[in-house]
């Protein structure tokens, strides 16, 4: 019972080591507000944005997880586009189509454990032919177009 005790520290003691050292992320909206579109289709626009800005928070940390251990993405997004257009008619709703293609405007930086500045940049993406490819890792996501455009940013800046 003993050895079974000493095993379970070990193995949780590693665990929330390596956990601590991972690769992290932190995303700043500035002038949230002033976006080109982040505008719910049908539903409460406050309630929508915070959604929109949660899942991209959480795609740039699972993107984060990617770097070498205790480095820290640190992403402040500038204007946002989602894929589509909001039309009124009887009720509001997000049309995509090929002329409504996703941007997004950010700079970044890589810092590494002890604040140092390991790589940054100005971003402004825009994926024009977000229609025409046949990935379909995020088909059913929300903000798939968006994710897709992401991913192959970050592939690219860091190799992958």
């Amino acid at each position: 019972m003993k050895n079974l005790s000493v095993i379970i520290i070990t193995v949780s003691s590693l665990f929330l080591t390596l956990m601590s050292s991972a690769a992290t992320s932190e995303v700043k909206w500035t002038d949230s507000d002033k976006y080109r579109d982040v505008h719910a289709g049908d539903g409460h626009r406050a309630k929508f944005k915070a959604r929109v800005f949660k899942n991209f928070e959480e795609h740039f940390a699972t993107l984060a997880k990617k770097l070498p251990e205790g480095q820290t993405l640190i992403i402040d997004v500038q204007d946002v586009d989602l894929a589509g257009d909001v039309h009124q008619n009887m009720q509001r709703i997000r049309v995509i189509k090929e002329i409504f293609f996703p941007r997004i405007k950010f700079s970044y930086q890589v810092v590494d454990s002890n604040k140092q500045v390991v790589s940054s940049g100005d971003v402004n993406l825009k994926d024009m032919s977000f229609m025409m490819g046949s990935n379909l890792r995020y088909n059913q996501d929300s903000l798939g177009y968006e994710k897709r455009m992401l991913d192959e940013w970050f592939n690219k800046t860091f190799s992958l």
